[in-house]
């Protein structure tokens, strides 16, 4: 698996199998991958267009999926719906819960945190995107989300957006921090969200709260350095 495609999500379906596999591009990070086909539904541009970015909010969210009911976790995105409604090829979509709206949304300090946090303790899943199970890169995306900010699907894509923070000591909270392999010129392979100049929260076995020094990560209970810091980006502004 290299990424989800969580429920309700938009995508374009770039090449169809006749063992029925689907090719697709995820609309939200333009991510690429195979799905099996009967995990997709066809809409008509006007739904497709339409694209929501409202979020549902509690940890288990129920809607109503053709008249039955269907649990899905925080931070699914409602998009493709319109009051909270959607008919999409014959499947008839009905949520009527609270939504989270990024666009309302604070970005500072304390509600970064908040947001971050509810992550905590979440499982490490490679290509995971959803509270349920997600990757550093998964994690960092999903929390931006909240703020209607957009990251790309992998960490080392991800580096190349925001604007660069030249120390550690002038991070503010939200800021990103990128790690590579420790050799010269190494691939960016780890992302987490900087909680102070001496804290950061990322997934790492589990979403977890670890010590970060200029050198990098180092997991206080496993006594060991386990990240090499290679650059530090941006993406709140101040307010």
């Amino acid at each position: 698996m290299v990424s989800q495609q969580l429920f309700g999500e938009c995508s374009e379906i770039l090449e169809q199998t006749r063992d029925n596999w689907a090719r697709i591009r995820c609309n939200y990070d333009g991510y690429e991958g195979w799905c099996t086909a009967n995990h997709l539904t066809e809409i008509d541009d006007v739904e497709f267009e339409r694209g929501g970015k409202s979020l549902t909010p509690e940890w288990v969210n129920e809607l109503e999926y053709n008249g039955h009911p269907m649990m899905v976790p925080l931070g699914t995105p409602l998009t493709a719906m319109k009051n909270g409604r959607a008919n999409w090829g014959k499947n008839q979509v009905h949520y009527k819960g609270k939504t989270w709206e990024p666009a309302e949304a604070r970005s500072d300090a304390k509600a970064i945190r908040q947001l971050a946090y509810k992550y905590l303790n979440s499982p490490y899943l490679w290509g995971g995107r959803s509270v349920f199970g997600l990757d550093c890169s998964g994690f960092t995306q999903a929390v931006l989300r909240w703020f209607g900010i957009p990251l790309l699907r992998d960490a080392s894509q991800q580096a190349t957006q925001g604007e660069s923070v030249g120390f550690l000591q002038e991070v503010r909270t939200g800021d990103l921090a990128f790690f590579d392999n420790g050799q010269e010129g190494g691939k960016i392979t780890h992302v987490g969200l900087l909680l102070n100049d001496h804290e950061i929260i990322h997934s790492s076995g589990k979403v977890r709260v670890d010590r970060i020094d200029n050198l990098g990560i180092f997991q206080a209970e496993n006594i060991q350095r386990v990240h090499h810091l290679r650059i530090i980006k941006r993406f709140f502004q101040q307010k």
